[in-house]
């Protein structure tokens, strides 16, 4: 008996062993991608799998476009139209505790943290679970009055709600949940795993759509569109929670609720990034009202054509808002740790690889746009006022990404109220108030060129914050290094 005892005790230590040596090695791992690897693998590595997960939740939405688009049904491509700043508001609550809950726990894994590490991306959970439901919740009680402060009349509010019952009511808690984790999961270096789980919700969705809208199918219309969005939010929810199921005790993002604590300085640390975040996005969802309020005064034409036009020109945008976002852990990793040399380089890098994307996307989308356009509705009057649509959206795209670098980096070194102050810059103070003059200058077309001459100012804006920021940040650490030398008193 003592013998099996033994056995079953030596079984137990080897285990043990193998089970602390995987997750020595995964945390050598992680070390090394953020301390030693060259800046353009780092950068690569972490920022293509996040380019391709910023990818995915355009192509969720472009492939709703498509395929309600196949209809050649202006009324079903403007419900989805109108129904995009509800989805947008999402954002604000992945923000909030997506973002916020990442930059918190890139930095505290800096500081070699671990314990805050673990309470963040709980607390960053849980939050996220209650305000989704919160957010379904508050649209299912107001839907009346919700609808008609988004541009929907009398000939599109039917679709618009039977497509948000979908993606809000019933579609909100899968929606944020996989967004959110996906961030957490991002934040300790994991962007593969965060890419594999939004992409396996968007094949759902890509093989969904068709058999859901059109009418070989379901013939669901744009209703059938927001089913096949929720089922396929709730297969990539699915993927992440068997990730951390399988990877418990090998990695650093914790849902156990019994890790779940109201600690001040996490709270702190969450909300200083992820509340500007979270205004950020509201902000954009008030942009988007309101341009999507003055085109429906042209007709439901008008509503397709632009809405068909944000979406397109949305792909090479979310190209530079992943790639931002994807280097986000490099730079917070390294801001904590006080290798500024490192973080500056990689900033460095980062902006000349995407700002030259982006122009040369620029390029390509203005004497493309008719063509481009015709790819996603064949009806002619919708065509001409997309193609003068996209041309103007895609001026913006060289200064847009810029803008995104800068806001990246704000949020990585816990600067919150920087990228606040971006936000407020960009749509109360430049992109609104551009989207009432231009209308009125040129009426409908001139809409499309508000966000060109917001993002124009804000690019240099940031460039120059830059600038000043990592001067500082070098001084910073420059003198503690000489203090702790003894070459200062």
């Amino acid at each position: 008996m003592y013998a099996d005892h033994a056995a079953d005790d030596n079984k137990n230590r080897s285990w043990l062993s193998l089970l602390l040596i995987i997750i020595i090695m995964e945390d050598t791992k992680k070390v090394r991608l953020f301390e030693q690897t060259p800046i353009p693998k780092a950068v690569m590595t972490l920022a293509v799998p996040t380019i391709v997960s910023s990818l995915v939740m355009v192509l969720y939405n472009l492939a709703d476009t498509y395929f309600v688009g196949m209809l050649n049904n202006p009324i079903q491509n403007a419900a989805v139209t109108l129904a995009a700043p509800m989805l947008l508001a999402f954002n604000a609550v992945n923000n909030l505790f997506g973002v916020g809950a990442s930059s918190m726990m890139s930095r505290a894994l800096g500081r070699k943290e671990y314990e805050t590490v673990y309470r963040t991306s709980a607390l960053g959970f849980y939050c996220a679970a209650v305000s989704a439901l919160l957010f379904s919740l508050f649209y299912t009680l107001f839907h009346t009055s919700v609808l008609s402060v988004l541009g929907a009349d009398e000939t599109t509010v039917k679709a618009s709600a039977e497509y948000l019952k979908w993606t809000v009511t019933f579609g909100a808690v899968p929606s944020i949940l996989n967004v959110v984790m996906a961030y957490l999961v991002r934040s300790e270096g994991a962007s593969l795993h965060a890419s594999i789980g939004t992409m396996s919700g968007c094949l759902m969705n890509i093989i969904l759509d068709p058999i859901f809208i059109l009418p070989w199918g379901l013939n669901m219309g744009a209703s059938g569109a927001g089913l096949a969005t929720f089922i396929s939010n709730c297969v990539a929810c699915a993927y992440f929670f068997i990730l951390l199921f399988i990877k418990r005790g090998r990695t650093y993002v914790c849902i156990n609720f019994l890790k779940l604590r109201f600690n001040a300085s996490v709270i702190v640390g969450i909300c200083a990034v992820g509340i500007p975040a979270a205004i950020q996005n509201l902000l954009n969802v008030t942009g988007m009202t309101v341009l999507n309020n003055f085109t429906s005064a042209f007709g439901s034409d008008a509503v397709a054509a632009i809405g068909i036009a944000q979406k397109v020109n949305m792909v090479p945008v979310q190209i530079a808002l992943g790639f931002s976002q994807g280097i986000m852990p490099l730079i917070g990793y390294n801001y904590a740790s006080g290798d500024v040399d490192r973080m500056k380089k990689t900033v460095l890098f980062a902006g000349r690889i995407i700002v030259s994307f982006m122009v040369a996307v620029a390029l390509v989308y203005y004497i493309g746009a008719g063509s481009i356009f015709a790819l996603f509705m064949k009806n002619p009057a919708v065509a001409a006022y997309g193609k003068r649509f996209l041309r103007g959206f895609c001026l913006a795209m060289p200064f847009l990404c810029v803008d995104f670098l800068g806001v990246g980096v704000f949020q990585s070194c816990g600067l919150g109220k920087n990228a606040l102050i971006f936000a407020v810059l960009r749509k109360v103070v430049l992109e609104i108030p551009a989207l009432f003059i231009l209308n009125t200058l040129f009426p409908l077309y001139g809409l499309a060129y508000a966000q060109f001459i917001a993002e124009l100012v804000l690019s240099i804006a940031a460039m120059i914050v830059l600038w000043k920021l990592i001067k500082k940040i070098e001084n910073k650490y420059s003198s503690k290094n000489r203090i702790y030398e003894g070459e200062l008193p």
